[in-house]
């Protein structure tokens, strides 16, 4: 299965586990391109303090490559990244990889059976299948917020952390209050002067529970590994049985969570005011659910304050809020999520008869399991569209995608076949 010329674009968690696969299947034939100067994605750019997985460790890995050395029950991104790299040299990946190369255009050319891949530098690859691994978390949003170009002080996204920016005894801004945030605050409200939170949306926030492993711990795990497996099975099953709580739409699911989460938030915060206002009005698994142990208890230091007045403006000292109040600062922290694009190709994609990816998705983003789009044969996405879970590990559902690439090259090389296509008819009832 060899001969295959195999592209795979992005180097993070996806791509990296497509990779091992074909090795692992004997197929030396393909290559990975990254846009930036290493690999490993979301765990890559997010250095933020306290930046870490909201899944536990011993799930969040590949289940082929099983690792007992996490240091904690959810690991910090530090130590993901670390993991990635020692996949990358285990499996001797790195001449592979072609590193600060980014893909500007796909076209495919029906009959030769190939993908045509415009890079940069004006260099053009040629590949028989393509696995689109580009992830959703690479691209920081900016917020449409008047001024914020004019803002004088140190200003810059959780993804993109400023290190040399020194928070001690400073007046620190902070906006948005979703996954990156509730990890930020509470590393950092006891070095600064004054911290503001500007809250939009309330999140529900359940406890985190996480702990460190043992030295003897990650020894008998090394030494056992079924007790790493039965580690791994109990999570996996555990959030499993929590998913339904996210599902489901039945008042009585979401309001046993929201009474665990009003029971972790009064054990936090003592101020019914401020409880109020953090307390979310919607529904419980609406949005993405957070976990934490010390994310509402970082509102309760004199120092740090929780900001639910709309923003008007951003000014050159500070951001001015609707009711007219001008909080000065001298750092502003953008909390503020990706740009997904998952409706949309990461670059133009023409496939059979001159068809855009762009224009299959004008109506919505659709796919067969998610990863294959009809007049665009062997073009595989990983996490495509409405595959990503919201209570689980990401990677239980790559694994299975990247399985499904396999059986797909499988097919195509014993059969002889120029390429596999999803037929239309079959997309539609699959969706």
């Amino acid at each position: 299965m060899g001969a295959l010329p195999i592209a795979i674009i992005g180097a993070g968690f996806a791509g990296i586990g497509m990779a091992i696969q074909l090795k692992k299947a004997g197929i030396d034939s393909f290559t990975i391109f990254e846009r930036a100067a290493e690999i490993g994605g979301t765990w890559r750019d997010n250095t933020y303090p306290g930046a870490a997985c909201d899944v536990p460790s011993h799930l969040y890995a590949l289940s082929f490559e099983p690792n007992a050395q996490w240091s904690r029950r959810y690991a910090r991104s530090n130590e993901i990244q670390t993991y990635l790299l020692g996949l990358v040299e285990k499996w001797r990946l790195r001449p592979h990889l072609r590193l600060e190369t980014e893909v500007l255009e796909a076209r495919f050319d029906e009959n030769a059976g190939t993908w045509a891949l415009s890079l940069n530098a004006d260099e053009v690859f040629k590949a028989r299948l393509v696995v689109s691994a580009v992830g959703g978390l690479v691209d920081p949003a900016t917020p449409d917020i008047a001024g914020l170009e004019d803002f004088s002080g140190q200003l810059f996204h959780t993804a993109r952390w400023n290190h040399d920016c020194d928070l001690a005894d400073q007046r620190v801004g902070i906006i948005g209050t979703g996954a990156s945030a509730v990890q930020v605050v509470p590393s950092i409200a006891d070095r600064v002067a004054k911290l503001h939170v500007f809250q939009r949306t309330a999140s529900w926030v359940m406890p985190k529970r996480d702990k460190a492993y043992s030295e003897r711990t990650r020894r008998n795990l090394s030494r056992f590994p079924f007790f790493l497996w039965l580690s791994r099975m109990l999570k996996y099953w555990l959030s499993e049985m929590l998913g339904i709580f996210v599902f489901l739409d039945s008042k009585g699911l979401s309001g046993a969570a929201e009474t665990v989460s009003v029971a972790h938030l009064k054990s936090q915060v003592k101020d019914p005011d401020l409880r109020t206002r953090l307390t979310p009005d919607y529904q419980f698994g609406c949005k993405r659910v957070l976990i934490s142990d010390d994310y509402w208890a970082a509102f309760e230091r004199d120092q740090v304050e929780l900001v639910t007045e709309p923003i008007a403006a951003i000014k050159r000292d500070g951001i001015e809020t609707a009711d007219g109040d001008l909080r000065e600062l001298d750092v502003l922290i953008l909390a503020t999520g990706f740009s997904l694009s998952l409706a949309t190709a990461p670059f133009p994609v023409v496939g059979r008869d001159g068809q855009t990816l762009d224009d299959a998705w004008r109506d919505g983003a659709l796919a067969y399991r998610g990863m294959t789009v009809s007049g665009f044969p062997n073009w595989f996405v990983l996490m495509g569209p409405n595959t990503g879970p919201g209570h689980t590990s990401v990677l239980v559902y790559t694994e299975a995608q990247i399985a499904h690439v396999l059986e797909a090259i499988d097919r195509i090389v014993d059969l002889g076949l120029k390429y596999v296509d999803i037929r239309q008819q079959a997309q539609d009832r699959y969706n």
